[in-house]
């Protein structure tokens, strides 16, 4: 029997996010349509089967999961393709399989997971193998992480689902900077997006009928919503600050969200939060979930294995971001994407993935 050393603390903070979470989504039931009354309850089975998983994955080797992870690496790539090819189209993208009993899963969530265990473990091998790489050893070894990130970042981006590949971008930029790629590299990438973002923009302005022949409408829509966010307009963005806005410092209660907007249960769950729990319990959240990624920073400083500190740099990058740009989007700080709040949105596929990345980090932390 393996004796469970490991962040108690970590797992603590964890089950106060889940009250969280079920108490905000049944807060939201008031203003969500009659065919999504019971997500507070299936929340609470996610989590259920979520803090099993957590203590499952403790009790096995995780070396098993960097020695297979090509295997699952091709099987979500398929899935992906697959989800183009059969899926069936919610609000107009083609991001999840309908699964009879289970409800939706999303494969680009899982391709998260996926990346950081593959990026990790190249990046070890590459350091383990290249204990002074030259200009071209790293330049090879970036071709191979560019293709790697790619394709699932194509198959992604074309469901379309682009909130998911910008976080696959920042999982392998979080990794190469902790795996010492020299910086020179970043700037070269610099350079190269703000060619790509000044083309897109000045084809977007002096010839639209080309910018929609090219890159489609899909792509015109997200170019709208980029400048819905700049002019700190749209619908969903200024029914959400209102509800932000009625909280005060208290809160209007349980189920007293004042009005509707779109995705309350995912995407702008923090300003049905911030209604329900006002500006203390907003603050209160905040502090949480920032001891969260601290406890999680922690174990990667007490860990020897370089690849552990690569996979988990690649959580807490992950973790912060959507932190980050979930709660600042709800505010009008960042563009509306579609990033969900980790512990604390609705969603199945989204929580069983963070679960499965604590789960790993806490096996880490016995090390």
């Amino acid at each position: 029997m393996i004796k469970m050393k490991f962040d108690k603390q970590l797992l603590i903070i964890l089950f106060i996010l889940a009250i969280l979470s079920i108490l905000t989504i049944y807060s939201a039931q008031n203003i969500l349509p009659n065919y999504l009354d019971n997500l507070y309850i299936k929340q609470l089975l996610w989590y259920t089967l979520g803090f099993f998983i957590i203590f499952l994955i403790m009790k096995i080797n995780i070396n098993w999961l960097y020695d297979h992870i090509w295997l699952f690496y091709i099987i979500g790539n398929i899935a992906l393709l697959l989800l183009l090819i059969i899926g069936k189209p919610v609000n107009g993208a083609k991001c999840w399989f309908q699964i009879y009993g289970i409800g939706s899963v999303q494969p680009s969530e899982f391709m998260k997971l996926i990346l950081i265990i593959l990026l990790a473990r190249e990046m070890e091998h590459f350091n383990r193998e290249n204990k002074n790489p030259s200009i071209l050893d790293e330049f090879k070894f970036l071709i191979k992480v560019f293709f790697i990130v790619l394709i699932p970042s194509i198959l992604t981006f074309l469901e379309p689902d682009t909130g998911n590949v910008l976080i696959y971008i920042l999982i392998t930029l979080i990794i190469l900077l902790i795996g010492g790629i020299r910086y020179r590299w970043y700037l070269c990438l610099l350079f190269i997006i703000m060619g790509i973002i000044i083309g897109i923009i000045g084809l977007y302005f002096f010839n639209l009928s080309l910018f929609k022949k090219l890159l489609g409408d899909d792509f015109f829509l997200r170019i709208n919503r980029l400048l819905d966010w700049s002019n700190k307009d749209g619908y969903q963005l200024e029914k959400g600050l209102v509800s932000i806005g009625s909280g005060g410092l208290f809160g209007t209660g349980i189920k007293n969200v004042p009005l509707y907007f779109p995705e309350a249960q995912t995407d702008f769950i923090f300003a049905v939060y911030a209604s329900s729990f006002g500006f203390i319990g907003s603050v209160v959240l905040i502090v949480l979930l920032i001891a969260f990624d601290i406890k999680i920073i922690n174990i990667a400083k007490n860990t020897k294995e370089k690849i552990n500190k690569y996979f988990i740099a690649g959580v807490i990058g992950m973790l912060i971001f959507q932190q980050f740009q979930n709660i600042a989007m709800t505010f009008g700080l960042m563009p509306i994407t579609g990033i969900t709040l980790p512990f604390i949105s609705y969603g199945g596929s989204s929580l069983i993935l963070f679960m499965i990345m604590i789960g790993i980090t806490l096996n880490i932390s016995k090390t």
